[in-house]
């Protein structure tokens, strides 16, 4: 019973959380939302502190555990490596198996950092760059330096963010009000000849009937 009060309140905090902020949620409304009473929070964590940092690691932790990095074998190329990369990625922002609050609380964690947010980083967000960081690598040329590096590997995770960030801009351009305006694998194929093409790793990008019906890209053949 303690267990199935205290899963409550995580899920009742990360709601909450996500929606409001770390500063504008109560204990209070985490309660009344978790049906516990109001000394619930720091018999179970201590405080509103702790239990909004569990809750930004317990959305980590089932994001992983629902999604997690392929281990790639020692041959594959690094294109098809990318591809697995940024299609996981996109499994990872729009998969529909968790509450929304599960992601929501991290991007809201990392726009405006608490504590936890180190956490996040190291956690969550530190695996994730090293191993696209050694896709790069073997990708791009010798001579570039660490600076561009570091910016061809955030725009390429700037791309994924886009298609989360902005979903209702995106269901209304595209006119669909329900769901994903596009598969997530036509997603992934399309960001991975976008960022081989800009680092010069493969063809220049031409939209063709053919990928818009979902086929897989060469880098995946």
């Amino acid at each position: 019973m303690a267990d199935d009060t205290r899963q409550r309140l995580i899920d009742a905090a990360g709601t909450i959380f996500a929606e409001k902020g770390y500063e504008a949620a109560s204990v209070r409304d985490i309660c009344t939302a978790a049906g516990a009473n109001l000394a619930a929070v720091n018999y179970h964590f201590g405080g509103k502190r702790e239990l909004y940092v569990t809750a930004v690691r317990h959305a980590q932790c089932c994001r992983q555990e629902d999604v997690p990095f392929p281990e790639y074998p020692a041959d594959m190329p690094a294109a098809n490596r990318l591809r697995e990369f940024i299609g996981t990625m996109f499994e990872r922002m729009l998969s529909t198996n968790r509450p929304r609050w599960h992601l929501e609380i991290m991007l809201r964690e990392l726009a405006r950092p608490t504590e936890a947010c180190a956490a996040v980083v190291d956690d969550y967000i530190r695996p994730m760059a090293d191993a696209l960081r050694s896709i790069l690598n073997d990708l791009l040329p010798a001579n570039l330096s660490e600076e561009q590096r570091w910016m061809i590997g955030f725009s390429t995770v700037g791309q994924v963010l886009f298609y989360y960030v902005h979903q209702p801009i995106i269901r209304l351009l595209t006119q669909n009000p329900e769901g994903n305006s596009f598969p997530l694998p036509l997603l992934a194929d399309h960001v991975t000849r976008f960022t081989l093409a800009a680092i010069g790793a493969g063809p220049p990008v031409v939209v063709q009937d053919a990928a818009f019906a979902g086929t897989r890209t060469e880098a995946e053949s």
